[in-house]
């Protein structure tokens, strides 16, 4: 009687063709890849809205903006901060001799704000794109190996010259392998690419509200 053939994810693995489990590997290692940035993009994002929402009681706290300037320094340590701190320090640059302000300083604030933002933005955009490429290529790559395996099966099976499905399974069951992980790879890195993007719009926009509602302060008393 013929030993049981073993169909655990090793024993497929170990009877792939070499192509095969170069596929694999790379799947399994984009896998990881992914959830690496999973759960970075997760942690940034819950630190960056605890520091907004700190920040914020600190703005809104009736504090005079420059003793909460002096306090931050030049080195601020958030996202926030460091917005504001861009547009504080272009402020103190707008600021003549006489007391006044050069032309067009308010412009000169809602850029130096803009370049702050667009900065933090990079930063928590940052990684997404291996998400979205894993994303939409994994299937594919995933589907090559099935392709290249199933190719080898009937290879297998012409010179056995027998379709008995002892023969066939375990051939069509590596190769049908590749794909399974091409789509544990690439499911998880599309959810996690849309939800991601959404956090980092929803943080991004809370920056810019703040730059627009600082902008309006600064102008009522550039004005005043």
């Amino acid at each position: 009687m013929e030993a049981a053939t073993d169909y655990t994810m090793w024993a497929l693995f170990a009877r792939a063709t070499i192509l095969v489990k170069l596929v694999m590997i790379m799947l399994v290692l984009a896998s990881v890849w992914c959830w690496a940035v999973i759960v970075d993009k997760i942690v940034q994002y819950r630190k960056a809205r605890a520091e907004a929402a700190v920040f914020d009681r600190a703005f809104w706290s009736g504090e005079p903006l420059n003793d909460l300037f002096d306090k931050i320094g030049t080195t601020p340590t958030g996202p926030s901060e460091r917005i504001f701190v861009a547009g504080m320090m272009e402020w103190q640059r707008s600021i003549k001799g006489d007391g006044g302000f050069i032309a067009n300083a308010h412009a000169r604030i809602d850029r130096s704000m803009d370049v702050a933002i667009a900065k933090e933005a990079a930063k928590l955009q940052k990684g997404l794109p291996v998400l979205a490429t894993v994303g939409s290529t994994a299937p594919f790559v995933g589907l090559f190996g099935t392709v290249w395996g199933i190719m080898n099966s009937f290879i297998e099976i012409a010179e056995a010259q027998t379709t008995n499905l002892a023969v066939v399974a375990p051939g069509i069951s590596e190769a049908l392998l590749a794909t399974g992980l091409g789509l544990l790879a690439a499911i998880p890195a599309v959810v996690f690419y849309n939800k991601l993007t959404n956090d980092s719009d929803h943080v991004v926009a809370g920056y810019e509200a703040f730059a627009d509602e600082f902008s309006t302060i600064l102008g009522r008393q550039l004005d005043s």
